[in-house]
């Protein structure tokens, strides 16, 4: 599971940062930038040392990403006057529990880890939340650093300090909010991403404008084909808008007690019910986001929210991206006992976050069983 840095990667030198766009997370003492751009991870090592002053890094990756990005972003620590450790885990979703989580406690304690030491997240997603998870637990907590290299990492769970594992039945149960001293986004790593990992990723996109932008709606509508070929200026456009949009949110409810940070979950409680109930790894979370959305709209519909055309832009969009629009073939019992364990949940009633018009969603409750069961097919 350890790796030494002298294995990294030197080519990463070769990179020249383009033009990066910083968005700033404005928490008082807990601020932090997110630096976008193309080729920025040959400035992760000083990115991550003036923001903490760390003498010890321990990267958290995964195998998919480890010779690639980890070992890179080992080597700019390293020459950042770091010592450098690397910590690998098997990808994918099995890898955010409770007993991965285990194990890196016991390596981060056999390597010495101590309050000058940095946790820096190398990876996608279950990487950022599983890292994030162990530092905000070891030793009562330790900074740490996010370096996404998948697309949903990107735009949406490297932001905003939501960290946590899974439970075998419920996802994202066991957590905390442990915000990281900054995010550093090089939107070349989206080069080399998988094709169905990246349109994965593509539905959070989708979401935001859908909950927050309808301006950007209208963008992503007009350039599907700059987006299906990842053209890299154009990329850049839709990630820093979509940090933006989520660091508005999180800056005005960082804590989930207002309620607005709540619209961030739009289509997740369909979507966390759909991973959970074709077994987690099955569906991609991003691909299971994009069909809960479509249950969603389908949800808000038949409530009288919203007319057709939403609905069917929003569809219309996921499908020229590419993603999948149609529940898979499971239990709709098991589906919605699921679902009534969503945090959403309130005195047993299932609660849902639904659009009233294009860039614009609110949580409503109290929706009968019988119109989620009619939302699940079309």
């Amino acid at each position: 599971m350890t790796s030494n840095t002298d294995r990294a990667a030197s080519d990463n030198s070769k990179m020249q940062i383009s033009s990066p766009q910083i968005v700033r997370v404005n928490l008082s003492d807990r601020a932090y930038d997110i630096v976008i751009g193309s080729g920025t991870l040959v400035g992760a090592g000083t990115f991550a040392i003036s923001r903490t002053r760390a003498t010890h890094a321990v990267i958290i990756t995964d195998k998919n990403v480890e010779a690639r990005y980890a070992h890179p972003a080992a080597e700019q620590l390293g020459q950042a006057g770091c010592k450098v450790e690397v910590l690998v885990v098997a990808p994918g979703e099995q890898s955010k529990s409770m007993n991965a989580a285990g194990v890196l406690w016991e390596k981060l304690l056999e390597l010495g880890t101590d309050r000058k030491s940095l946790i820096v997240a190398v990876g996608g997603g279950v990487i950022g939340d599983l890292a994030g998870f162990v530092a905000a637990t070891y030793a009562r907590g330790l900074p740490f650093i996010q370096i996404p290299t998948t697309l949903l990492a990107q735009v949406d769970s490297s932001v905003g300090g939501k960290v946590g594992i899974n439970l075998a039945s419920a996802k994202n149960m066991v957590g905390a909010f442990w915000q990281p001293r900054g995010v550093m986004i090089d939107i070349a790593a989206l080069d080399t991403l998988p094709d169905r990992e990246y349109r994965a990723g593509l539905a959070e996109v989708v979401k935001y404008g859908v909950i927050m932008d309808a301006e950007f709606f209208d963008y992503l509508e007009h350039h599907v084909d700059e987006i299906n070929m990842r053209n890299h200026e154009v990329l850049t456009h839709i990630v820093t808008r979509c940090c933006r949009l989520k660091a508005d949110v999180v800056e005005n409810d960082e804590r989930e007690e207002t309620g607005l940070r709540a619209i961030l979950n739009y289509g997740h409680t369909f979507c966390h019910g759909l991973e959970a109930a074709t077994g987690y790894g099955e569906l991609l979370h991003g691909e299971a986001v994009a069909i809960g959305m479509v249950c969603a709209a389908r949800l808000a519909q038949s409530l009288g929210r919203i007319g057709a055309s939403l609905g069917e832009r929003q569809r219309n969009l996921l499908t020229a991206l590419n993603l999948p629009v149609t529940v898979p073939d499971v239990d709709h019992d098991q589906l919605l006992s699921i679902m009534r364990r969503d945090k959403k949940v309130e005195h047993g009633k299932l609660r849902f976050v639904l659009p009233s018009r294009l860039g614009h969603v609110e949580l409503v409750g109290d929706v009968e069983e019988a119109q989620v069961r009619a939302a699940l097919v079309g």
